[in-house]
């Protein structure tokens, strides 16, 4: 099976999914399911019509919604890396960060909170909370590639530590 086929089956698939008249037609068919207990005695089988059906559609939509949200988180990490990259004094460093380790990930965070708590005491005392802050993500040893790095930085913007 094609992956483009697939792709745009599944992004057609959960528009269609998420209208309010298919929600309109699901309520329909589980009250008509409902009204028709009596006719069936409230039997076994009448129960498990909608106990397959359900299950059926339910593991069919989590590959389809699972697709559809893959492809729109891709789609949301290359604008947001092109804000970044095209940002002067953005740092590069933090284009495709979601492709980062959790420990790498963790010191990028860590550096942040505190940039934002620095923000928020400068507030407090009537400061201003804006600024180019420098990324440290290195581990202290790489003090000689220091100056490479910012050789290669774009024009303006904050050295890059690391």
């Amino acid at each position: 099976m094609s992956s483009k086929w697939f792709s745009k089956f599944a992004s057609y698939l959960s528009t269609m999914t998420g209208r309010p008249a298919t929600f309109v037609m699901a309520v329909a068919l589980v009250l008509v399911w409902a009204i028709t207990g009596p006719f069936f005695h409230y039997s076994d089988t009448w129960q498990l019509v909608i106990n397959t059906s359900t299950t059926i559609v339910t593991f069919l939509m989590v590959f389809l919604i699972q697709n559809t949200q893959n492809r729109d988180t891709a789609a949301m990490q290359i604008k947001l890396d092109e804000l970044i990259r095209a940002m002067e004094g953005a740092h590069n460093a933090l284009l495709d960060l979601e492709e980062l380790g959790e420990k790498d990930l963790s010191r990028f965070r860590k550096h942040y909170e505190k940039l934002a708590e620095e923000a928020r005491t400068a507030l407090r005392a009537g400061g201003s909370d804006t600024g180019s802050p420098f990324v440290d993500n290195h581990d202290g040893n790489d003090d000689e590639r220091q100056g490479d790095e910012n050789r290669d930085a774009k024009p303006g913007a904050a050295p890059l530590r690391g």
